[in-house]
């Protein structure tokens, strides 16, 4: 068994101002999980955390891209640097977000890693959204979380998309997703990309195991592959605690069963868990069930 080592990557740097005067709060999630003993719980290594980048979006303006790209290209290195270490060491990342954003930084890992084997890796993209706005299908982009597939598809612009020329760090027909509504906007552009995907009255329909083996079948002939988990998967009534709830999510034990089966698989490669924001969770309740989820299915 692969020993966990567990990793903060505290960026909210992919999001946008909630409000003019604050700063979106899931920088704070991987305090807040580690307050719940996730560490200890898992008998995982502490691999520390990788400091962001100073949120400011100074004075952005609709047309200018994605928000703070240069901040979040130099953070995507140095996450990409940390989590190909850990992979390469024998041990498995679970990566503490922050934003989604973050997948920009183990998915040039993933291909760094896959150019350096002659592999391919896939993307297991669990998500309450799809993330696929690009320049192709939105008046405008800014926030890199919003858009975080379409980015590691190679969709946007260079600075984000081909960091060190490594573009793209997933290809479309090795990426599953799970989750998203039956009402997200790029179901059918996802499709037309080779870009297989569940809603989530899909996934429930066949069975959170049964769809997570779908998805593995799905990748094709990969080396390995990546797990991403974005807790606004959660349907709003048991996770409000995000930036964008909505209803119509799975329910805690169907994303325990996922990660369970995805983590059990030797080709899973290390898992990234983000978006959960405890500035919605004064209390801790969300915080302490997602470390249950979390703790129940990698032990």
């Amino acid at each position: 068994m692969r020993r966990l080592a567990i990793l903060d990557a505290p960026s909210n740097l992919g999001l946008r101002p909630p409000t003019p005067t604050s700063v979106p709060g899931c920088a704070k999630a991987p305090g807040a999980l580690r307050d719940h003993g996730l560490v200890a719980r898992l008998s995982a290594r502490d691999a520390g955390c990788l400091t962001p980048p100073r949120f400011d979006t100074g004075d952005w303006q609709p047309g200018d891209g994605v928000s703070q790209a240069a901040e979040i290209a130099q953070y995507s290195r140095r996450l990409a640097d940390r989590v190909g270490a850990i992979v390469d060491a024998g041990e498995w990342p679970l990566v503490l977000g922050g934003d989604c954003s973050i997948l920009l930084g183990t998915g040039l890992a993933m291909r760094r890693r896959a150019k350096r084997d002659d592999s391919r890796i896939g993307l297991i993209f669990i998500d309450g959204h799809s993330d696929f706005r690009h320049p192709g299908n939105a008046p405008y982009v800014g926030a890199a979380a919003g858009e975080d597939l379409a980015l590691v598809t190679g969709r946007g612009q260079p600075d984000l998309t081909d960091i060190d020329g490594h573009r793209p760090y997933f290809e479309s027909t090795q990426v599953a997703v799970l989750g998203i509504r039956d009402s997200d906007a790029h179901r059918m552009e996802l499709t037309a990309t080779g870009i297989a995907h569940r809603t989530v009255p899909q996934l429930r329909s066949a069975g959170a195991v049964r769809s997570a083996e779908w998805a593995v079948e799905e990748l094709g002939e990969v080396a390995g592959f990546w797990l991403h988990v974005d807790v606004d998967v959660l349907d709003a009534s048991v996770m409000p605690a995000v930036d964008s709830p909505d209803p119509g999510g799975i329910a805690y034990g169907e994303l325990q069963q996922l990660i369970e089966v995805f983590s059990s698989y030797e080709e899973c490669l290390g898992m990234e868990l983000t978006v959960f924001d405890p500035d919605y969770d004064p209390d801790g309740e969300y915080a302490a069930a997602l470390v249950d989820i979390v703790t129940r299915a990698l032990s």
